[in-house]
């Protein structure tokens, strides 16, 4: 059990130098606010800085430089943002998903964008976010490019049903993020062989509990029995963040994609993977 004198979990934000990382700091604004507690925006450099002919006065690495940099890019478009977020800024050596993940031991949340185009991009693609994805100790956000910000109700807020243990949680997140985004919410029943069926009348009840509980979101249901990624490939709607959980990581690869793919077949749709 958390020290309740122990301060607040922040939520960390990979930057790498990236207009998708700025994407991402803007995005987890909302978390930080609607929780309370710091933002830390986080850059990651090499254990072995070598010095470069192209540092600055007094020999500094060019990659401490660029990391200082845009960490004072990301933090001026947070508070160019006008929301009351109290910002923290570190330079992490080594690897950029090892260091992501062990922060994500006293984080509340971890974000990252899936695409850059700044100096260290490659190491915040796929990879980056997949490892996440698969060993961090905290929700994960991987978050894609938004030509524009989604308009209240405007798009949804999908989450993968299953009977898979402790998938309330799951749904519990999209939930919050529904209510923090005022979004409407597409339940999804996911069928998989390795999970067993869910009846409709049972995905018809646990929605209907839901619908109960939280009577200010408003909530759809739809079944397939493919991923959520095909699912929602092959669809029209709108969506703004798709949220899954422990069970669903072996479909992040697909619903990330690789570098200048749209995702879900929707380029300004995010994932949020939950692990309980």
């Amino acid at each position: 059990m958390r020290d309740s004198t122990a301060p607040p979990l922040p939520i960390v934000v990979g930057i790498d130098g990236s207009q998708a990382a700025i994407r991402a700091a803007k995005w987890a604004v909302a978390e930080a606010v609607s929780r309370e507690v710091p933002l830390r925006l986080a850059a990651v450099i090499p254990h072995q800085a070598e010095p470069s002919p192209l540092a600055s006065v007094g020999n500094v690495p060019i990659e401490l430089e660029y990391a200082e940099t845009a960490l004072r890019i990301a933090s001026a478009a947070v508070t160019a943002s006008g929301h009351p977020v109290k910002v923290e800024t570190a330079i992490l050596r080594g690897d950029p998903a090892t260091a992501l993940i062990a922060e994500s031991r006293d984080a509340a949340m971890v974000c990252v964008g899936s695409t850059g185009i700044g100096r260290f991009a490659r190491t915040f693609l796929g990879s980056t976010a997949a490892e996440l994805a698969e060993a961090a100790h905290c929700p994960v956000a991987i978050t894609r490019t938004q030509q524009s910000r989604p308009k209240p109700g405007s798009s949804l807020i999908v989450v993968a049903v299953s009977d898979s243990p402790a998938n309330d949680d799951v749904v519990e997140q999209a939930i919050q993020e529904a209510q923090l985004r005022h979004a409407p919410v597409l339940v999804l029943g996911v069928w998989r062989q390795d999970l067993g069926e869910m009846p409709y009348d049972e995905l018809d009840r646990r929605v209907h509990v839901w619908e109960q509980r939280y009577r200010s979101v408003r909530l759809y249901a739809a079944a397939t029995r493919t991923g959520i990624a095909d699912f929602l490939s092959v669809g029209d709607r709108q969506i703004q963040l798709a949220v899954i959980g422990r069970t669903d990581t072996d479909q992040v690869a697909s619903l990330i994609g690789p570098h200048g793919h749209p995702v879900l077949g929707h380029a300004e749709c995010s994932v949020l993977i939950v692990r309980s």
